[in-house]
């Protein structure tokens, strides 16, 4: 099995291709030991290598995020586990609460149009863009010309985030909505 690696944006993030589907459905994005250890057995093993600080499944990726430690001493560690994971066919997942991050959207029904336009937007250009540097945005909700999504993988802490979302995200979605002023990160 041979596994790729492409840096992120997130300089505290490298993303993981093993070739092969990772998550089918959706994403599962963790942020402790605790979290990884009761619902991935895979997150759960590459939280168990020091300065480990979180783990992102995608489609076809897995990103992984450090604090501290160097990529030169990480990575291989997190290539042995991931491979030998890949090869013994374990799940990824044993239990799905994570995958959608079960918030609930929030906007006023008569935004419904303007709504529905920027979640086409999100997923027909931003989200695909977004994936490639190994994260996920979501829509989480619109009041009074303000965006507001939720950014997991390696878009979370990343300190190019605040660009992307400022002059890339923002601008794209007022130049088809004027309706939307400003966009802003959710936790």
């Amino acid at each position: 099995m041979f596994i790729q690696t492409e840096i992120t944006p997130n300089p505290e993030t490298l993303k993981f291709l093993p070739g092969r589907v990772v998550l089918a459905n959706g994403v599962a994005d963790f942020r402790d030991a605790e979290s990884a250890a009761e619902h991935s057995p895979l997150a759960a093993k590459l939280f168990s290598i020091p300065n480990i600080s979180g783990v992102f499944f995608g489609y076809d990726f897995i990103t992984v995020s450090k604090n501290g430690s160097k990529w030169e001493h990480l990575k291989p560690i997190i290539l042995g586990v991931i491979m030998e994971h890949m090869v013994s066919n374990a799940p990824v997942i044993v239990t799905q609460t994570l995958q959608d991050g079960g918030e609930e959207e929030f906007f006023d029904p008569a935004h419904n149009e303007i709504v529905s336009t920027i979640k086409e937007l999100i997923e027909a250009r931003i989200r695909p863009a977004v994936a490639q540097d190994g994260g996920e945005i979501t829509f989480r909700g619109f009041e009074q010309g303000i965006v507001y999504l939720n950014m997991r993988g390696a878009c979370a802490g990343c300190p190019s985030s605040t660009a992307t979302l400022k002059y890339g995200i923002e601008n794209l979605l007022r130049h088809f909505i004027p309706e939307v002023q400003s966009v802003q990160a959710m936790p």
